[in-house]
């Protein structure tokens, strides 16, 4: 049993019926005790945003043209579902209030694309703002949500994201909390993508709320370090690591989409990006081209074994259990009653890279069967430790299992 701080801070019984007893409009929104989690993402969403190679310069054919490839290219089989465009769709609100989608960009419509994603056994995905405007200029949500919620489930969306620009003074776990009402009363069942930043910690008091929420502030396509509003992997992940306690089946710590493929990084740090984020149990929401996307890019999505890590039904978030200098070990407990682990150099020249097994919570003379879940490979029996070396900037992901446990996909 993993004990968390989500655990140690349920309240006691004694206090839940002081809960219950208190009239739930003196209650922060998250505290309401009729409140309930909507069900979805027991595992992390995995799909694919439009923000992250097309920005703005979104429109249908695109999202045609991805929802085929996910849909005959390999990536729906390995678990990839939602296609999710981002900003920039939006035309204006109608007469009534409605928002209304860009025609120029979308000619055929929402409902339609909705329906042709649908048809290829994919979900739709679509974004808005807890502001005034979205973070592009377009229409924002707030002072809408019941109509937005209404309309969304009218075109066949399965997925938001929900932004935060313009939105001036107001409180987020209000606002979030308030499109989550929304969306449940649209009838349809909606992920909820809460895109805050990390600037209201929702992680203390959003997982009745969202199934998702953001850690940090955007990605960006480089190995670490900030620019502006955005970071790089490496600065995401040591944001995101500490929060670890506060991810499990239904709510997920968000260090935002994948840059993989995208240009700004080598195929060895591409492929450290891609294993961090399943170590971390994080959502994978692939942000390349995927329609023109190289072989060794697709190696990377498509690497099944990383994939199952990532989607373990344990639902626990890996981290950080030993470091030394540039030299990183990680571990992320399995269903199977083994472990995944990450040896992790973040140096500009190799490492050799020991995990041992009481780090990892294992007795020392305990055998353990090992994979190399890049390389595809069976290590063999192992006992007391595992050492590699690993390339600069570069991962090596082993799992680790008792005698007899299955081995993943």
């Amino acid at each position: 049993m993993v004990l968390t701080l989500a655990a140690l801070a349920m309240p006691s019984a004694a206090s839940a019926q002081e809960m219950l007893d208190t009239d739930p409009n003196t209650l922060p929104a998250s505290q309401d005790p009729r409140r309930t989690t909507n069900g979805l993402a027991q595992t992390p969403p995995m799909g694919w945003n439009s923000w992250n190679k097309f920005a703005c310069k979104v429109d249908e054919a695109t999202i045609r043209a991805t929802a085929d490839t996910m849909a005959t290219g390999g990536m729906k089989d390995a678990g990839y579902q939602y296609v999710v465009i981002d900003d920039c769709w939006h035309g204006a609100r109608d007469a009534n209030g409605f928002i209304t989608e860009d025609r120029a960009r979308f000619p055929s419509g929402l409902k339609a694309l909705g329906d042709y994603i649908h048809a290829r056994g994919l979900k739709f995905g679509i974004y808005s703002d807890a502001g005034s405007r979205t973070c592009g200029g377009r229409p924002g949500s707030q002072g809408h949500e019941y109509q937005d919620a209404l309309q969304y489930a009218r075109w066949g969306v399965d997925y938001l994201k929900y932004d935060w620009c313009s939105t001036g003074t107001r409180n987020a776990e209000e606002a979030y909390a308030l499109m989550a009402d929304a969306l449940k009363a649209s009838g349809r069942p909606i992920l909820f993508s809460m895109c805050e930043w990390g600037n209201a910690k929702p992680w203390l008091w959003a997982s009745k709320i969202g199934n998702m929420w953001r850690t940090t502030g955007d990605i960006t396509d480089k190995w670490s370090g900030k620019y502006n509003y955005s970071l790089g992997i490496v600065t995401i992940v040591d944001r995101n690591e500490p929060l670890w306690p506060y991810a499990g089946p239904g709510h997920w710590n968000d260090p935002d989409m994948l840059e993989v493929g995208n240009g700004g990084m080598t195929a060895t740090e591409y492929r450290s990006h891609f294993s961090l984020w399943a170590m971390m149990a994080a959502p994978l929401i692939a942000g390349n081209d995927i329609a023109t996307m190289t072989p060794e890019t697709r190696d990377i999505l498509l690497n099944r074994e990383v994939i199952a890590v990532d989607q373990d039904p344990l639902g626990v978030q890996g981290h950080r259990v030993a470091k030394s200098g540039d030299s990183e070990v990680w571990s992320k407990p399995m269903a199977d009653g083994g472990r995944a682990v990450l040896l992790f150099n973040r140096g500009e020249a190799p490492a050799a890279i020991t995990a041992d097994w009481t780090t990892l919570g294992y007795p020392a003379a305990l055998a353990l069967a090992a994979r190399d879940v890049w390389d595809h490979r069976d290590i063999g029996m192992l006992s007391a430790r595992v050492t590699r070396i690993v390339p600069a900037h570069g991962v090596v992901m082993i799992r680790l299992r008792p005698k007899g446990g299955a081995k993943g996909s």
